[in-house]
């Protein structure tokens, strides 16, 4: 049992390494603890296909162990269950549809030209060692705020992150040090402070949206508010956990795609020039540049296959269940992993070398194993609502960087992951960059 009681205390510090060394000592779905703490890992492609096709009714978000609520709101969709879900999501669904996504693709790629621009400007025609970690963050922040809140929130796009910044810290902390309280004066205290101006300067939109209805919206704020469906407190808590989640995964993923690729052999290159012929200079992208990014798509999915933004995605089992032939009871925390299914061996060749070209032209079998494995954003009716625009960011930024500079390793070594919440190579995406 203390072994037990080991393996769930590093499993919510660093859960990478230990869902390694669970697989390899006890396979890919595993139960740990017992009487109220308990937790079963399920990692098995097959098994996690049978969870995503239960009932939603068979699981709880709203649990004692989701902390996401407390800085995201007791109304955000993520910790709603039953009907206050499939209210909520219906709505915020709306607003990703394909017309707003395509409408969002030049924003996109003037925010990546205007913080490469800051880039090479401090180059001064060298080379320097940088971290682009801090560079992918503003690029998706400010995507972010511009797409949920408009353009006119741009200037304010820093104020946001510098907001953002201490909740994602505060969430990534031991679980003990997130014990409940009202003391004032404590970290869980400014999480709250930040968490009001934030309100405050959300509520202000809100107001300005609903008192200048627009027929065809192209914000998220402006989709929510010509819906009706959801109240001031409700819209809210989506727009805090959109930003929130929007941009802190979609940047670690960023900074995982160029320490990935610059650590293989002329990847970096290739993305240059494919972006050099589908997006030439001066002209403005759209769909079809999308769709013609195809090297950096493949970048994009492999990425994502060895390091999913989260390494682990609870639920509370609120039934009795039955998983890849285990049985779980009521109660028991239900943790699926993108990580250990990315990297299953019976699924990917070579599980754990980088090769987006594992992507290219699969087999109708590779294709099949692929669907079920290949889980970075969920499946079924919990899916990520914006997996849609996180793989459009990267793929985008991923070409542009490619497009404007040059990018090599500073060492041989791959950094270890870290972030229980959200999972980033430690040290940030530190290479050698120069100007192309």
């Amino acid at each position: 049992m203390r072994k037990q009681v080991g393996y769930l205390k590093r499993l919510f510090t660093e859960p990478q390494p230990v869902l390694d060394e669970l697989r390899r000592e006890y396979g890919p779905v595993v139960g740990l603890g017992a009487g109220p703490v308990r937790a079963a890992i399920v990692g098995d492609p097959t098994a996690m296909r049978e969870l995503f096709a239960m009932p939603l009714g068979s699981f709880r978000w709203g649990h004692k162990f989701n902390v996401l609520g407390f800085f995201v709101g007791d109304e955000s969709m993520i910790v709603s269950d039953g009907d206050d879900h499939k209210r909520r999501r219906s709505s915020v669904q709306g607003a990703f549809g394909r017309r707003h996504l395509n409408g969002w693709i030049p924003m996109i790629t003037a925010e990546a030209d205007a913080a490469i621009d800051r880039v090479v400007a401090s180059l001064d025609g060298g080379t320097k060692t940088m971290d682009l970690y801090p560079l992918g963050r503003s690029i998706l922040l400010h995507v972010m705020v511009r797409s949920l809140l408009g353009d006119q929130m741009a200037s304010q796009a820093d104020q946001f992150g510098a907001l953002f910044q201490r909740p994602q810290n505060y969430l990534e902390a031991p679980a003990f040090k997130q014990a409940p309280h009202r003391l004032p004066f404590t970290a869980r205290s400014r999480v709250r402070a930040d968490r009001r101006e934030l309100d405050r300067i959300i509520d202000g939109e809100i107001a300005f949206a609903r008192a200048n209805p627009v027929e065809e919206p192209t914000t998220i704020l402006q989709t929510l508010v010509r819906d009706a469906t959801l109240s001031d407190a409700e819209m809210r808590d989506q727009l805090i956990t959109l930003v929130g989640a929007g941009y802190d995964t979609t940047s670690s993923s960023l900074a995982w795609t160029l320490v990935c690729a610059a650590r293989a052999p002329g990847l970096w290159d290739a993305l240059a020039a494919e972006a050099d012929a589908v997006l030439p200079a001066g002209a403005t992208p759209d769909e079809t540049t999308l769709a013609s990014l195809d090297l950096a798509g493949r970048t994009m999915r492999e990425t994502l296959r060895l390091h999913p933004a989260g390494a682990i995605a609870p639920r509370e089992a609120a039934v009795d269940i039955t998983v890849g032939g285990y049985d779980i009871p009521k109660g028991t925390l239900v943790m699926w992993s993108a990580h250990l299914a990315g990297r299953d061996p019976a699924a990917w060749p070579a599980a754990l070398t980088f090769d987006p070209d594992r992507f290219r032209d699969p087999s109708s079998e590779q294709k099949a194993l692929a669907d079920i494995s290949w889980v970075p954003f969920g499946r079924g009716a919990r899916n990520c609502i914006g997996f849609a625009l996180a793989q459009m960011e990267m793929t985008l930024i991923t070409s542009r960087l490619a497009q404007r500079l040059r990018i090599e390793a500073v060492s041989s070594a791959k950094p270890r992951p870290v972030g229980m919440v959200v999972n980033r190579p430690v040290g940030g995406a530190t290479l050698k960059v120069s100007a192309r």
